[in-house]
């Protein structure tokens, strides 16, 4: 886990991973190649979320499908600058995911890697806001869906980090 990142609580009691700066810098054309490299060192890594106890694993196939995936392919903007930065946080990110949900493997291509399924969670992450490349005390909220398989062998992987949105209320403020 990154010593330098924060989980904090919102005014609901909702946790937030809060990123300590901005890696990935251009909205327009993010290098998904460094994005894939940046995540390569936490194949292997085991996380248990604290909600449901639920352990997950970083497969090998993680870094390329955050990077190639089809819904990274559409992002455009502070979506996809947002979905880039999160790698720094991705552990943590991972580990206050909430609001549990299952679907049924639909597709012949993830027989294994999702043969028993897919569990879908919820979970929130903040990324500071920066004004002439100065960093301010104001943060922007996202929340954002994790999707994990669920193997036929019974092991739950991260897969994807999907349906990114910025929240519309007002974004937290100093809370360094």
């Amino acid at each position: 886990m990154n010593p330098k990142l924060r989980i904090a609580e919102d005014a609901e009691g909702h946790n937030i991973v809060i990123l300590p700066g901005i890696i990935f810098k251009n909205k327009q054309n993010i290098n998904w190649n460094a994005v894939e490299k940046y995540l390569q060192k936490y194949v292997g890594e085991i996380v248990t979320i604290a909600e449901t106890s639920d352990i997950v694993y970083i497969g090998i196939d993680f870094p390329n499908e955050y990077k190639g995936s089809k819904y990274t392919k559409l992002l455009k903007g502070s979506n996809a600058k947002a979905k880039a930065n999160a790698a720094q946080g991705i552990m943590e990110i991972l580990k206050i995911a909430t609001e549990k949900r299952f679907r049924k493997n639909r597709e012949d291509k993830h027989s294994t890697d999702a043969g028993n399924g897919w569990y879908y969670y919820t979970t929130r992450f903040a990324m500071p806001v920066y004004e002439d490349e100065a960093k301010t005390d104001i943060y922007n909220i996202y929340s954002a869906c994790l999707l994990i398989n669920y193997t036929k062998f019974g092991k739950m992987y991260l897969y994807d980090l999907v349906d990114i949105k910025k929240e519309a209320r007002t974004p937290l403020k100093t809370i360094c």
